[in-house]
């Protein structure tokens, strides 16, 4: 159960079957209430919910084989399912799920890579991006506590990354990419880690090539946005940087924000101007599940009904 606070999370775990071992020892040391994972690269079938039930986590998972992937993960309780895949868009990949999880409604993400580009990968890029901008809006609107969490696969600025000369080409780069990251915060969604970091080299992933985790040659790709109604109630964010440090890690490392678990304010971090932030980092309800998928409940034994990085 969640107390004073609450810890919402998301990891882009690069294969939950391979790394396993690594995402239970992070959700035992670090407990967070909710996480969001990406790149799950299993099909429903193979999610290890079991495994994960027996952390103390219930999960909504959305499988894929080889690539993709999306599963929120609550602690003590089982996500409720509100949307699955982006309104307005037939996507054969699994790259978004919606749930209603300790009082907030968690938006979990995997945005295409949109690598190379041109050509029609970054297309798709930038389609998913204005369909998700779209819903972000109907979202942030609702007058609910909103997070949306995940890997956006967008680097918001070049103070967002150790070197921008190597990268420049890259679609996580590009000016397309870039302008869609800021429309979204235009909506007014608070960039939670760079707004607790305003000054900070801060990264959340480092390739596996050329020593760039030894070296701390990063990047700032994934992503906490909250919305008007949970902003004032933050408190905190960082980067759980060792768990990149771990044998046969993922190269993302988990980001996380500490919330106030009520409608009253947070610390100093969360009373900044929203606008001042938001212009930061330009500058530098729930349906049912389909019985094809399945949930895990954390506790009890009845299941719910079956509800570069790489060129994807």
């Amino acid at each position: 159960m969640a107390g004073k606070t609450l810890k919402i999370a998301t990891y882009n775990v690069n294969g939950i079957r391979s790394r396993l071992s690594q995402l239970l020892q992070w959700l035992e040391r670090e407990k967070p209430d909710v996480a969001c994972l990406q790149e799950l690269k299993a099909q429903d079938e193979g999610f290890p919910a079991a495994e994960i039930e027996r952390a103390g986590y219930g999960a909504l998972w959305m499988g894929q084989r080889s690539w993709n992937g999306v599963a929120i993960l609550a602690r003590g309780t089982r996500p409720v399912e509100s949307r699955r895949g982006l309104p307005g868009m037939r996507d054969e990949h699994s790259r978004y799920l919606e749930a209603a999880a300790h009082g907030l409604i968690v938006g979990c993400l995997y945005l295409p890579n949109g690598n190379p580009q041109p050509g029609p990968k970054f297309d798709y890029k930038l389609a998913w991006f204005e369909r998700l901008i779209e819903h972000a809006r109907s979202l942030y609107a609702s007058g609910h506590p909103v997070v949306l969490a995940g890997d956006f696969n967008v680097v918001p600025t070049d103070f967002d990354i150790y070197n921008p000369t190597s990268w420049r080409h890259d679609a996580l780069l590009q000016p397309e990419s870039r302008d869609c990251y800021r429309r979204l915060l235009a909506q007014g969604w608070l960039d939670a880690l760079r707004h607790c970091h305003p000054e900070e080299k801060i990264y959340t992933f480092w390739d596996y090539f050329r020593q760039h985790w030894p070296r701390n040659s990063g990047l700032r790709i994934d992503h906490l946005l909250l919305n008007a109604e949970l902003a004032p109630r933050l408190i905190a964010a960082d980067v759980d940087r060792w768990v990149r440090d771990l044998p046969k890690a993922s190269d993302h490392a988990p980001v996380w924000i500490t919330l106030s678990n009520s409608g009253g304010s947070g610390t100093q971090a969360a009373s900044k101007t929203r606008p001042k932030a938001a212009a930061g980092v330009a500058s530098k309800s729930a349906a049912k599940a389909p019985a094809s998928r399945r949930a895990s409940p954390a506790s009890g034994k009845t299941p719910a009904a079956k509800t570069r990085k790489k060129p994807s």
